[in-house]
């Protein structure tokens, strides 16, 4: 199991941003580059030296190469999301549509291909971790719990559970958002881009396939605890709605 720590004092600390790539150049580019923007950075060039790193260190964003030499990137990330919604920014040499989203269906919270504009990079990585501190800022000011079906969905812990089995279900940072904004909207019909501005700000930067591959992974996970429920429901030429009877707590 990946024990990922939590981190203490968070406003007292500079953010730990861990840099996975088995490219000395490009880990020692980041670590400068990054650390000249106000950012603590880790680096490891592979999963072991990567999983060393996460069990010592409250990381709050990792940026992860797919072509990592033994266990790939996109299998580090599936791994990860097993036990954690740590958030995960992938890079890949390959522009190829069926990367992108096989990197997204395995749990990345965004991806990026190389070679990438360095203040591209910076802006993807700043518009999570704003994000994140809204989620838990938010996630003390009294948000309700809600509950539709066999679920149970806890904005203050940021957690999907089965109320049958009380499991947990791991969501990645976007999907929560994605799956919040349906909640707090039961019925109403979101655009692909509404959607992703509520997951990510007005910094979004994936296109239309992207939100298609969250729906997709939220829809797979939802129907893993009521496989004859379809809550979301999709309206063609328009986007997606959330269709069910959603009760707050």
């Amino acid at each position: 199991m990946l024990l990922i720590p939590t981190r203490e004092n968070r406003a007292l600390q500079k953010e730990l941003i861990l840099v996975v790539d088995d490219d000395p150049q490009i880990t020692s580019f980041l670590e400068r580059y990054l650390g000249k923007q106000g950012f603590d950075v880790l680096c490891a060039s592979d999963a072991a030296g990567m999983q060393a790193l996460l069990e010592r260190n409250a990381v709050d964003l990792c940026i992860l190469d797919i072509g990592l030499p033994g266990k790939n990137g996109l299998e580090i990330t599936r791994d990860i999301r097993h036990e954690s919604s740590l958030p995960i920014l992938v890079l890949s040499g390959n522009d190829e549509p069926l990367d992108r989203v096989m990197g997204l269906e395995f749990g990345a919270d965004d991806y990026m291909v190389k070679p990438y504009e360095p203040r591209e990079l910076l802006a993807r990585v700043r518009s999570i971790l704003r994000r994140c501190k809204a989620d838990d800022f938010a996630g003390d000011s009294g948000h309700p719990l809600f509950v539709f079906g066999n679920w149970q969905v806890n904005y203050a812990e940021r957690t999907l559970k089965r109320v049958d089995t009380d499991e947990t279900v791991p969501l990645t940072t976007t999907e929560f958002e994605i799956l919040y904004q349906f909640l707090s909207n039961p019925g109403t019909v979101f655009s692909r881009n509404q959607l992703l501005d509520s997951a990510r700000g007005r910094e979004s930067f994936s296109g239309d396939r992207a939100i298609d591959v969250h729906i997709m992974r939220l829809r797979s996970k939802l129907a893993a605890g009521e496989p004859e429920q379809s809550y979301i429901k999709t309206i063609h030429g328009v986007g997606y709605s959330f269709v069910a009877k959603v009760t707050k707590h």
